[in-house]
């Protein structure tokens, strides 16, 4: 009888357990999805970063435990519209199909990537440009409160993002391929990628710090990355794809990020040019600096790129290092299956690669 009757209690604590972990998981995406959370005001979007770090520690060892013991059928989940590949955590098939169908306005100024290729950075690079570096911290809104991602859910949406600067401008990202991205010869259009395997090792980090053991395996994003299951298309596609664009239309300006490091004072005039924006010496100098990695780590709350999650709060960071070298702890067998994929993938292509990113070639 106390055997039956310890079972029955064991049962119900975990039949409990999984109860608030449901709960918990309906309770975190309701506060973060759409503008629940970028909406917020900074001390509130704190508030809610403690409560989820709170709520989430009951729950921890059960996921953990879940993860480790589903490990191996652990995988990278997507959604399909028209032939491209998106993550439904954060997206849609409605979503994609009523970006594909927007029409842009003269004051659109698109700023594009494959993901975790410096959407983020060139995004706030158009903002200090527009606004010609004059508006403060104290001022300043969440970058996703300002600009809104369409072809995707946590941002502002896009009919109520405000329009900024002296060069009225509305600052939509997207990571869009050229065959679903809304074209207009009244907008701009700022792309820009950086090496595959730079592109690959963001992704692994970024998905870490969100997923936590819930992860997929680094093998599996390889597949993965290697594949037209790629959300937004694989590399070569994108990358490919907008080259085109850029050498045929004179509001499509393409940059290396790369060459932002290498060389920002020229990528930034560069981009102020295409703006039709012109800068002052002290306006270059405190966009300069807004724009620096080390300013935008101390101001990181400013520009995290997706809402918290009960793994992020615990020491996951979204800016990792603002360095070329990115690439540096990918393993020689995934870096030559990366590199041998895009250089089959760039075969007979137009984009250069031999001139940006030699080992490819």
């Amino acid at each position: 009888m106390t055997l039956v009757l310890i079972a029955a209690t064991v049962a119900l604590i975990i039949g409990a357990w999984f109860q608030y972990l449901r709960w918990y998981f309906w309770w975190e995406t309701r506060q973060t999805s759409g503008m629940a959370y970028y909406g917020r005001p900074l001390v509130e979007r704190r508030a809610l970063k403690t409560r989820i770090r709170r709520l989430s520690l009951p729950v921890q060892p059960l996921v953990r435990s879940l993860a480790a013991a589903n490990r191996r059928s652990l995988t990278i989940p997507s959604f399909e519209y028209g032939g491209v590949c998106g993550p439904p955590k954060v997206s849609s098939p409605r979503i994609f199909e009523e970006a594909s169908r927007y029409v842009p306005r003269p004051e659109d100024v698109f700023v594009v990537t494959q993901m975790r290729c410096g959407t983020t950075w060139m995004q706030q690079i158009v903002f200090e440009v527009v606004t010609h570096g004059r508006v403060g911290e104290a001022e300043r809104e969440h970058l996703y409160a300002i600009s809104p991602w369409i072809d995707g859910s946590n941002s502002v949406p896009l009919q109520e993002a405000p329009v900024v600067g002296e060069r009225p401008s509305r600052i939509i990202k997207s990571h869009l391929p050229v065959e679903l991205c809304p074209y207009s010869p009244a907008a701009k259009y700022i792309y820009v990628t950086r090496h595959p395997v730079g592109c690959f090792a963001s992704i692994v980090d970024y998905h870490r710090s969100l997923l936590g053991p819930l992860m997929p395996s680094v093998e599996s994003h390889a597949d993965w990355f290697c594949s037209d299951r790629m959300y937004w298309l694989p590399w070569p596609k994108h990358v490919n794809g907008w080259w085109g664009w850029a050498r045929e239309r004179e509001n499509v300006l393409f940059v290396h990020f790369e060459d932002l490091i290498a060389d920002f004072d020229r990528v930034l005039e560069q981009v102020a040019r295409f703006l039709s924006c012109s800068l002052t010496d002290e306006e270059r100098r405190l966009v300069t600096e807004r724009c620096s990695f080390a300013y935008m780590k101390d101001h990181e709350e400013l520009f995290e790129m997706a809402p918290p999650t009960m793994f992020s709060v615990r020491g996951g960071a979204f800016l990792k290092s603002g360095k070329a070298s990115r690439d540096a702890g990918v393993s020689p067998a995934i870096r030559a299956r990366i590199l041998d994929y895009c250089r089959t993938e760039l075969a007979g292509s137009d984009y250069p690669v031999q001139r940006f990113y030699s080992d490819i070639a």
